[in-house]
């Protein structure tokens, strides 16, 4: 008797309690990049992220949305990877734009320097998607080439996964590649960081955000009996994560050794 009478506040106790989560997996993942962002709006410089970490969720979370249609997951993982898709493409459009104006600006002080007139600045040569010029993938000029791209890559996938959508190996196989790509999320920055040796110009509130969220996500995975898949390739992240935050731990006095009064906070 005393436990029916608690069901009036437990039952609307639970369902709050798992709106929320699904509300935190659907803007959870974009939450981390907000303050990258801003530091890149503030400094005007995109040095230090890797646009190939916008690269690797666009393809994994595309791929993922098509995966939906042959195996049918919860719906705020769905939402979550169209929210994604266009935060990521905000982020590009945002680095696209430091990045060209830097160049422009590194010219004119150059032909400054030999004291050439205004007239005769050029601007670098202009780097396009159209070009297929494997040498400057991803390192467009333009954000519409960025778009052009993603448009591209989402057709073909499309276009294979509906001819094979029958098939459970390759829907499986689809689902696989998915999270498996979304795992390998902080690989370009951890690269960056070990061949430059430095975290400079990277957000650890970036990293540690990515690291909670990562964390809840699995849990979220394991508890709700998602795919196996995404359980896997989560704590695969996770540890990705962590070593990137060791990274942060491993070269911060080696930053501060080269400079002392640095302006980038980490």
């Amino acid at each position: 008797m005393e436990a029916e009478g608690l069901d009036w506040l437990l039952v609307p106790l639970h369902q709050l309690v798992s709106w929320g989560a699904a509300a935190a997996m659907v803007f959870g993942g974009v939450v981390p990049y907000v303050p990258q962002y801003r530091d890149i709006r503030r400094t005007q410089n995109a040095d230090g992220f890797s646009t190939y970490v916008c690269l690797v969720l666009l393809v994994a979370n595309i791929l993922r949305i098509l995966f939906w249609f042959g195996r049918r997951f919860e719906s705020p993982l769905l939402w979550q990877s169209a929210i994604m898709i266009l935060t990521m493409l905000l982020m590009l459009k945002l680095c696209t734009e430091v990045r060209v104006a830097n160049e422009l600006n590194a010219r004119r002080r150059s032909f400054a320097a030999a004291d050439s007139k205004d007239e005769e600045v050029k601007v670098a040569p202009r780097r396009s998607f159209l070009d297929f010029d494997p040498h400057h993938f991803w390192q467009w000029s333009s954000f519409w080439d960025y778009v052009q791209c993603v448009l591209a890559f989402t057709g073909v996938a499309g276009y294979i996964t509906y001819l094979s959508i029958d098939s459970t190996l390759f829907v499986e196989t689809l689902g696989f590649l998915a999270v498996l790509t979304e795992a390998m999320l902080g690989v370009p920055q951890l690269y960056r960081n070990h061949r430059h040796q430095s975290t400079e110009g990277m957000s650890i509130k970036m990293v540690l955000m990515w690291t909670s969220g990562d964390a809840f996500k699995t849990a979220y995975f394991l508890l709700k009996g998602a795919p196996l898949q995404f359980s896997v390739c989560g704590l695969l992240q996770v540890l990705v994560d962590l070593a990137i935050l060791g990274q942060a731990y491993a070269f911060k006095p080696a930053l501060h050794a080269v400079h002392p009064a640095g302006t980038k906070a980490l």
